[in-house]
């Protein structure tokens, strides 16, 4: 069976584990990382006698049960006799940790469970978050955990954002689908900082044992644990990359229903008319369907859409795919679909889209009534850069394990 890095931590004799011992330590994790058994990092770290101070907790809260953009946390919060502080409140300063919290710390710990997409925000928390406490002289520690979407650079999809459209949804600019652990990650990002990396620098990784970086996490042999409200499953992740996208317009993405990010439409569609207009789908199929919202967008409505069902993970193209179906979207319903204008992770000078897709122009396209080839082009391809740079923030990461 794969192990996670909070498995590697607590089974095997490693420097990480000896550094912990006696040391005052935060922690910035969630219910969703867990070890084999489905112990807490919480629970395992204190059973190897660590003193943990302060748990750092990102969006959707420590228990995952905050919905997405929705304030986190109160001042006085415990966990146990730790203060618990939320990474993720009201305004944008709140999602870096305040570095007067890093007093009398040691080692900031790292265990989060992400779904490898750009827009996902749990790694720029972390990338937050790790800045402030090396900043402050205390080592971050990664407990790795695998992509769930796979480690294949194959897979990689999405130019990266344009430096005037960074945001929580993409703090550096990375493709949108990665192929990277939080690990690898942060490592690439703290490789372009005059610090040293490694057990005794700013950073070091406590990477996974037995990962096969060519599957996703059906090999695991694990269950998968939903890190947030709305990616119940494998499957969720598997288009989340492309379904996000959705959140920048008025079409449903699934919220408040079983199946969010899968199922998607809105009440001025027909899912008959949308999937045959979009057509064949590779490693995928689409299935007509209507449902009903009981929160978000439609809420009540009956909505006509599509469902998306993966067949094949690694052939599979979600940026591409939701692209398309945005795209017949707009051309079956013109008068109806909109772009959202709201403020969308603590910005408002770019709509949700534009800071999703990484730029203006996709936005632009869609609202010319360009062709759908010109769309994908502009949004879709990776250079071949971005394949070195996963393998060499892959051997990176390797060589700062804890």
């Amino acid at each position: 069976m794969m192990l996670v890095g909070l498995d590697v931590l607590a089974q095997r004799r490693n420097q990480a584990k000896a550094r912990l011992q006696g040391a005052k330590i935060a922690v910035l994790t969630h219910a969703a990382a867990v070890d084999a058994r489905g112990a807490s990092t919480l629970t395992v770290l204190r059973e190897l006698g660590a003193d943990i101070q302060v748990v750092f907790s990102p969006e959707h809260g420590l228990d995952g049960v905050q919905q997405a953009e929705e304030p986190v946390g109160k001042d006085d919060a415990q966990v146990g006799e730790a203060r618990l502080v939320s990474l993720y409140g009201t305004t944008k300063a709140s999602l870096a940790p305040n570095p007067e919290l890093f007093e009398d710390i040691s080692v900031l710990v790292v265990d989060l469970v992400d779904v490898g997409a750009r827009y996902y925000t749990y790694v720029w928390t972390a990338l937050l978050a790790a800045r402030v406490a090396a900043d402050k002289g205390v080592h971050v520690m990664v407990l790795d955990r695998p992509n769930p979407l796979s480690g294949d650079p194959f897979t990689l999809e999405g130019r990266p954002q344009d430096p005037d459209f960074l945001s929580f949804v993409g703090l550096e600019p990375i493709v949108a689908r990665h192929a990277l652990t939080i690990g690898e990650l942060l490592v690439s990002q703290f490789n372009h900082e005059d610090r040293p990396l490694g057990p005794e620098g700013a950073l070091s990784v406590v990477p996974c044992h037995g990962w096969e970086r060519r599957r996703t996490a059906e090999a695991w042999g694990r269950p998968f644990v939903p890190p947030s409200p709305n990616m119940p499953s494998l499957e969720t992740a598997l288009v989340y990359p492309g379904a996000c996208l959705l959140e920048g317009t008025n079409l449903s993405e699934g919220r408040g229903t079983t199946t969010p990010f899968r199922a998607l439409g809105a009440p001025f569609l027909d899912g008959h008319r949308w999937a045959e207009a979009v057509g064949s789908v590779t490693g995928a199929f689409l299935r007509p369907i209507r449902f009903r919202p009981w929160f978000d967008k439609h809420n009540g409505a009956v909505c006509g859409g599509v469902m998306v069902h993966v067949t094949n993970p690694i052939e599979f193209r979600p940026l591409k795919t939701y692209l398309s179906l945005i795209w017949h979207a707009k051309k079956l319903a013109p008068e109806d679909f909109k772009f959202l204008t709201r403020v969308y992770e603590f910005e408002s000078e770019h709509p949700a889209f534009d800071l999703l897709t990484g730029s203006a122009q996709a936005r632009t396209l869609l609202e010319g009534d360009a062709p759908l080839e010109e769309l994908i082009e502009a949004v879709c391809p990776v250079d071949e850069e971005w394949t070195e740079r996963v393998h060499a923030a892959e051997e990176l990461a390797a060589e700062v394990c804890a």
